[in-house]
């Protein structure tokens, strides 16, 4: 199994593999490219996109400033728009759903490393090249969302379809549909109902 494979598994694997850096420079060549154009110039932005690997729904929008540590294991829906300072580090697969609306400086956050100091400092390998022993775990953002400005989201989560996450709430465990949820750590506050439609005008 390749460091990618293991990567995209959940293992642990080691992100100093050739591979993957090379991934990570062409993304980040790429993104200085992507953020450095402007949104009067979709066409050659959405080419940027399409080099770079992310998956899009007709009519979905990043504004920029973007950064992804890869972005060709990130998907996102239809009509669905990031604001500007989005943030995916996508060592495992990122899917956003359609119609999603994420704010300002929001940061999908796929990798984690050992809890013991022990186990996360950075080695050398056999070859000498430095390294750190990392994995990831993927995310999953339902339909019809809205992630409020300044929100971080940890691997492993799956928000529900139709719920809204509060500014500045930091998500790290599943988030049930149709749900207002809200914190550091972001828990779920109240269901959303009919009771939020909007009141009707003349």
């Amino acid at each position: 199994m390749t460091e990618k494979e293991k990567m995209l598994n959940g293992e642990l694997y080691d992100p100093a593999d050739a591979e993957l850096i090379a991934l990570r420079e062409k993304s980040a060549r790429l993104c200085k490219a992507y953020n450095d154009a402007t949104d009067a110039e979709p066409d050659r932005r959405n080419a940027i996109l399409d080099e770079l690997g992310v998956k899009r729904g007709a009519e979905a929008y990043i504004r920029g400033p973007a950064q992804f540590d890869y972005g060709c294991f990130t998907s996102i829906g239809e009509n669905s728009f990031a604001n500007f300072n989005f943030t995916c580090l996508d060592c495992a697969p990122v899917d956003i759903g359609a119609n999603v609306l994420m704010g300002p400086n929001v940061s999908i956050l796929t990798p984690a490393h050992p809890m013991r100091w022990q186990e996360r400092n950075p080695y050398r390998r056999a070859d000498g090249v430095m390294t750190d022993k990392e994995y990831a775990k993927p995310v999953k953002i339902g339909d019809n969302c809205w992630i409020a400005g300044n929100v971080t989201i940890c691997g492993g989560v799956t928000i529900g379809a139709g719920s809204v996450i509060g500014a500045g709430s930091v998500v790290t465990r599943d988030i049930p549909p149709d749900t207002f949820a809200a914190g550091v750590p972001c828990r779920p506050v109240r269901p959303i109902t009919d009771a939020d439609r909007l009141p009707e005008t003349n």
